[in-house]
């Protein structure tokens, strides 16, 4: 605050990237074009690049050698800095992005020398500290259980050896280096909304004793971190968008001095920003009523969203909370090999020749069938009534293969018929399969790839040696909260606390849910999450009666593994949240499943049916 009472106007924050292959564009054209911008933020991070640099690394320190993608950051992010650099140095915007990976420090030399050679007065600092390889391996030699977050299984039943290990850090040290004149800071494993609140904290001068106002820039940037998911990217109402949904724009937060923001969005652009668009983004990859992040915690129960203009939402109503006393850690094994092979089913009796390819499939593999880890034969698909084309009438059978025997998925298996590989073994009944026997002509996801394990836990933040190397080569050291809260192990969870009479709504017509529900879901290693909610504030009582955890049960069908599932509420947004612990088989890194990411598990509920009231089906499906 300013000496004369007054506030600094609100920070206008844009989310330039979603993940590490978002649209190269975006850096360059939101420094040229929205100069009122002050920080662009980007998320490139995720499970599978943090297995991936995380093993590189040490592989590296070990003296091995790198893996294909070489460096152990994300080069990507150089190729989308490149030309906006000019930009930044004229419009003096600042970036923060976590695109360092596992060598921060290597991604802040390669900016440097971008910079050079574009020849502007920008300077880099950098966050280091997630790496806690070593911290974790000590603990666990000394017997820690580092139970996992989806199933609280200790870690000493995973079956696997740990290799390295990051936690997630907070905004304080990217305040830190905005504050010790850096234009550009790079991080390794800060959580995806960190950026925005370190941009926050620096320029409204909060510490982390502001729970209040960081818990609601935690929720802004939970919202702008994955870049045009708040503006029309995934999102079930995407029909609204017509055929202009090619060039979506970013969105951008003027987040003010209170931790309540405005949304909006590049203008000029395909997308939307409306309630709708937040609010799935909002639901997107949480775990229940409370957000943790190493600053602070969020409590989302009381969340608020309004229309305040076009393509404009003001986000308000988050409880700010202590930080808790522990952060994510993600432990990553090399969990073996992986393959699979596509065989074409079309017609009649699908399922009779799936239960055929398995059979000649598993007599032809005898005892090799012994030396798979993982060995499933899935269906995608189904064959409509009368299908009208032949390409309607195909359905794809996989089989999908893990071992720790390379030898059992190498390509030199499959010439050598001695040796008997996987692909092999699928290939060879070809000529005594089923009716139209075809197989998939592109041989190469037949042979195997290394893929890893990820264990997903808590550790103490007293663990985490957090730095921030400031442009002038200072390193200050970021310790931990001085507040800081123990929360139960598990949100709470809970059927709907006043349920209502579902009659009183009068008479209904089974359709699909998703006619009058929208929604969201996502992964966190092998749990999903999935965020519905309804578009008008009369429809929510029928809904959240109706919506209960024994609903979703029968909503899911037979993917119903009969694991916990958490539910709440969130009344001010019409929304219901579902969290499905271990549903997605161990994760993106080693699972077996077709939606690696969970993200189509709220398309596959919307598409189940049940009894809706006639008068909302009256007011037009989504």
């Amino acid at each position: 605050m300013a000496a004369n009472g007054t506030h600094k106007r609100p920070i206008n924050v844009a989310g330039c990237s979603g993940g590490v292959y978002d649209r190269k564009r975006a850096i360059h054209d939101m420094a040229k074009n929205e100069p009122q911008v002050d920080v662009i933020t980007g998320d490139w991070m995720s499970e599978c690049n943090m297995t991936l640099r995380g093993s590189d690394k040490r592989d590296k320190l070990n003296k091995k050698q790198l893996s294909a993608v070489g460096a152990a950051y994300e080069p990507y992010f150089l190729e989308e800095l490149d030309p906006a650099i000019p930009w930044l140095a004229k419009n003096k915007t600042k970036i923060c992005v976590n695109a360092g990976a596992s060598d921060v420090q290597g991604l802040a030399e390669a900016v440097k020398k971008l910079i050079i050679k574009h020849g502007v007065d920008l300077k880099v600092g950098y966050v280091d500290g997630d790496d806690v390889t070593d911290a974790m391996l000590e603990l666990y030699n000394k017997g820690e259980n580092f139970p996992n977050l989806p199933a609280g299984k200790n870690i000493q039943d995973w079956g696997f050896d740990p290799i390295c290990a990051q936690c997630y850090l907070g905004g304080t040290g990217i305040a830190a280096c905005f504050e010790g004149g850096a234009d550009i800071v790079v991080c390794g494993r800060v959580a995806d909304a960190s950026p925005i609140v370190g941009a926050a904290m620096w320029w409204h001068g909060w510490k982390r004793e502001d729970v209040q106002e960081l818990a609601g820039a935690l929720m802004v940037g939970h919202i702008i971190e994955c870049s045009t998911y708040a503006t029309g990217g995934y999102y079930s109402g995407f029909k609204d968008l017509g055929v202009n949904d090619t060039d979506m724009g970013y969105p951008i937060a003027a987040l003010d001095h209170l931790g309540e923001a405005v949304i909006t969005m590049e203008k000029g652009k395909h997308g939307l920003v409306n309630v709708a668009t937040v609010a799935s983004q909002l639901l997107y990859e949480i775990q229940g009523p409370y957000y943790y992040n190493s600053d602070v915690t969020a409590y989302l129960e009381d969340v608020k969203l309004e229309q305040v203009g076009e393509n404009a939402v003001k986000v308000s109503g988050v409880k700010g909370m202590p930080a808790p006393s522990t952060t994510k850690v993600g432990i990553t094994a090399k969990g073996g090999y992986q393959a699979e092979f596509h065989f074409y089913l079309t017609g009649l009796d699908i399922e009779e020749k799936a239960k055929m390819i398995e059979r000649q499939t598993l007599a032809a593999l005898g005892d090799h069938a012994k030396k798979f880890t993982c060995l499933k034969f899935q269906i995608a698909g189904s064959v409509p009534v009368d299908p009208q084309s032949q390409d309607e009438a195909t359905v794809d059978l996989r089989i999908f293969a893990q071992t720790q025997d390379p030898d059992l998925l190498s390509a030199g298996a499959m010439i050598d018929s001695d040796r008997g590989s996987f692909a092999r073994f699928c290939i060879e009944n070809l000529l005594q399969g089923y009716p139209g026997s075809t197989m998939a002509p592109d041989m190469r996801q037949a042979i195997g790839r290394p893929f890893f394990e990820y264990w997903v836990s808590l550790m103490p933040q007293s663990f985490v040696k957090e730095t921030a190397h400031l442009p002038d080569g200072t390193v200050i050291d970021i310790p931990t909260p001085t507040q800081m809260k123990t929360y139960d192990f598990n949100q709470p969870t809970y059927n709907t606390r006043n349920p209502v009479d579902l009659s009183q709504f009068g008479p209904t017509t089974r359709a699909p849910l998703g006619y009058v529900v929208m929604g969201r879901s996502g992964d966190k290693s092998s749990n999903a999450n999935l965020g519905l909610f309804v578009r008008n504030a009369d429809e929510y009582d029928w809904f959240r009666t109706m919506l209960s955890v024994e609903k979703l049960r029968e909503l899911l069908g037979k993917d119903d593994k009969g694991k916990n599932i958490d539910r709440s509420e969130m009344p001010n947004i019409l929304a219901v949240h579902f969290l499905l612990r271990d549903h997605l088989d161990r994760g993106f890194n080693a699972t077996s499943g077709y939606d690696s990411l969970g993200k189509n598990l709220c398309e596959y509920i919307r598409s189940k049916y049940v009894d809706i009231p006639n008068k909302f089906l009256e007011r037009g499906r989504i």
